[in-house]
């Protein structure tokens, strides 16, 4: 098993990376860093990861699914990058796992993934907007899964968010 793990290059949420990440070393989940540019990506709590791929460098087909860390960078450099996009639809296409945390459910709201789909979000006017102008059913619910596709509404939901990736995981 392999999943991209995506940030923001700056101001990711470092426990919505960390926290996926960690525990999908522990399941024997092999996990790629992506973001909009290659090398140090820094978070908004001081924490730093290496991004080792683009998201244009991603080749879907080698994955088993995509996760999307939150943070206020997400709204900056995730919900209107037209490669993020693009491989969110991909995977969902394939019937992959498509999973985003805190603001970066907006992703897949935008990727079209969301239609008609339990979500949440880390609620804000914004957020909420375009959660909804992408077809999503909002609930208030920490982390919610519908079907493939998994999202969590922010920090603190992160342990069972990376929970619920890894069980759609199993066979």
């Amino acid at each position: 098993m392999k999943l991209i793990l995506a940030i923001a290059p700056d101001r990711f949420r470092d426990e919505e990376l960390f926290v996926p990440q960690k525990a999908c070393a522990e399941a024997g989940v092999e996990t790629v860093i992506a973001s909009t540019k290659t090398g140090t990506c820094e978070g908004m709590l001081g924490g730093a990861a290496e991004a080792t791929v683009t998201f244009a460098e991603v080749a879907p087909e080698t994955y088993d699914g995509i996760v999307i860390a939150g943070g206020i960078g997400s709204q900056d450099f995730l919900w209107g990058n037209n490669d993020l996009i693009g491989l969110v639809q991909a995977f969902a296409a394939e019937g992959k796992v498509v999973a985003a945390i805190c603001l970066s459910p907006v992703v897949l709201a935008r990727a079209g993934v969301l239609k008609g789909k339990k979500a949440t979000v880390f609620n804000s006017p914004r957020s909420a907007s375009e959660m909804k102008r992408g077809g999503a059913t909002l609930t208030d619910d920490a982390v919610v899964v519908d079907g493939q596709v998994v999202t969590a509404n922010g920090p603190f939901a992160s342990e069972a968010f990376a929970a619920a990736v890894l069980s759609l995981l199993s066979p």
